[in-house]
């Protein structure tokens, strides 16, 4: 049978999903997606993937005839590369650049009115990941041939052509003005834009696979590599339609990051300093979003072998009023920078704190679509699909909207195939979620958000 590979880099795993002509999932392979904390810097470990992603092409070429890869990959992230290969280590957004380069960054940076991606930490902006690595690398950033967008590095490395794609050069790089649908004051200004290869759309087929790497894997000679997406807008790719978008609706993809993507929103009302930014979709259209580090947060205060837990569980939180208040993570969200804590008696058992963690959770995700004005329906895509309470939970919240949650765990892999099946009938099947509201849970909501918007008060001031 002929099936396509789609290869889903996430900030946490990384999965080689083959799907067959229909989507239906034929088998999948996952890794941790580790980092080398090493020098020059804390860095992917692109070789580790690149040898277990061959030697898993080997086994899928014994399931079916493949006829075409689909790299899908987190954001933030970017590889130098020359003819021949990395000129640098793919940097680790998660890494705290020096804070005596901001200054000289700031210089620089596109203001949010052009580029509707707030200052963010670490190296989650792009731009600054690439200016520190210009100033830093002078030398190795020199024999730059191309800037590839971490999907298209991989794309790259199969095919052997490079390309440009909006979605992941639009997703809070400081590089992409996703009104003007063109790159940013910044690339210019760093004189970058030879750097950047020619645009592609994401469903391009740039070419076949490397002649060697066939002959390595025993995939066919006539596989196509697909230009690829970032992953949380692949995640959104089956409410398309033609280019067009059902409005208003806003999509939640779950995974490490909750990103609430809302479709109708007034880019407008985007307000930099709560995390919220414009994303640009496959079509090269701005989407208004809004995030946290939602499954960062829930693995922090489920801790590492979350058990799930019964409803009497979450009764019994919110009875006593255990609240868990922002943030979790060290990057990213609305309260980015203020430190995690637990008011009230704490959870005591693995049970409770899958509870709390989930509480938590519906909690942040209420807070954004109604700092977004998120309007119509809401479906959740993604990790947090097999959480039994996360989508209930949020629909009791949620009156006036219309709560559904996806057929499947991951939007991203359904995305990556839809790109090799344009045109086809997008998988669109979910499950209307019936509210699930426990004793109090609407006053446990208002109380939580009393508490952090008093504690984020007091954040601003000092």
């Amino acid at each position: 049978m002929d099936a396509t590979i789609v290869l889903d880099i996430g900030k946490t795993n990384v999965k080689l999903v083959l799907l067959d002509s229909s989507g239906k999932t034929v088998t999948e392979q996952r890794c941790p997606n580790t980092i080398i904390n090493d020098a020059p810097y804390p860095h992917h470990d692109t070789e580790r993937i690149w040898d277990w992603m061959l030697s898993t092409f080997q086994t899928f070429s014994q399931f079916a005839h493949i006829t075409a890869i689909v790299p899908v990959t987190h954001g933030a992230t970017a590889a130098l590369i020359d003819h021949d290969g990395l000129v640098l280590p793919v940097l680790d957004y998660e890494f705290s650049l020096p804070p005596r380069f901001d200054p000289q960054y700031l210089k620089v940076r596109p203001p949010y009115s052009e580029t509707l991606s707030p200052g963010l930490p670490a190296g989650l902006n792009l731009g600054r990941q690439l200016a520190w690595l210009a100033h830093t690398f002078p030398q190795q950033f020199k024999r730059t041939r191309y800037i590839l967008m971490y999907p298209q590095y991989w794309a790259w490395r199969l095919s052997g052509v490079a390309a440009g794609e909006t979605t992941s050069l639009g997703c809070h790089t400081d590089l992409w003005q996703p009104v003007q649908q063109q790159y940013s004051t910044l690339v210019g200004d760093m004189n970058w834009t030879h750097l950047f290869p020619q645009l592609k759309p994401a469903w391009t087929a740039l070419g076949s696979l490397r002649p060697e790497l066939a002959v390595r894997t025993g995939l066919p000679t006539t596989c196509k590599i697909l230009c690829g997406i970032h992953d949380s807008n692949a995640s959104l790719l089956r409410y398309l339609n033609t280019g067009e978008v059902t409005l208003p609706r806003t999509v939640l993809s779950t995974g490490t990051w909750l990103i609430a993507a809302a479709f109708g929103v007034p880019l407008e009302q985007l307000k930099e300093h709560s995390d919220m930014l414009a994303n640009t979709n496959v079509f090269g259209q701005p989407v208004a979003c809004m995030r946290f580090m939602g499954g960062r947060e829930f693995g922090a205060l489920a801790g590492a072998e979350p058990k799930v837990c019964a409803p009497v569980d979450l009764e019994r939180l919110i009875a006593q009023s255990t609240f868990a208040l922002p943030c979790f993570a060290e990057s990213g969200g609305p309260f980015s920078g203020q430190a995690g804590t637990i008011s009230g008696p704490s959870p005591q058992t693995d049970e409770e704190r899958y509870a709390l963690a989930t509480l938590y959770c519906v909690l942040m995700t209420d807070y954004c679509l109604t700092a977004l004005e998120s309007q119509g329906p809401v479906v959740v895509e993604g990790s947090f699909t097999g959480n039994p309470y996360f989508s209930v939970l949020l629909a009791a919240l949620r009156e006036q909207q219309e709560v559904s949650f996806s057929d499947d765990s991951s939007g991203t892999t359904c995305g990556g195939w839809m790109l090799h099946h344009w045109g086809d009938a997008p998988m669109m099947r979910s499950t209307l979620a019936t509210p699930m509201s426990p004793h109090g849970w609407l006053n446990y909501r208002d109380h939580w958000r009393t508490l952090v918007e008093t504690r984020n008060a007091h954040a601003e001031k000092s």
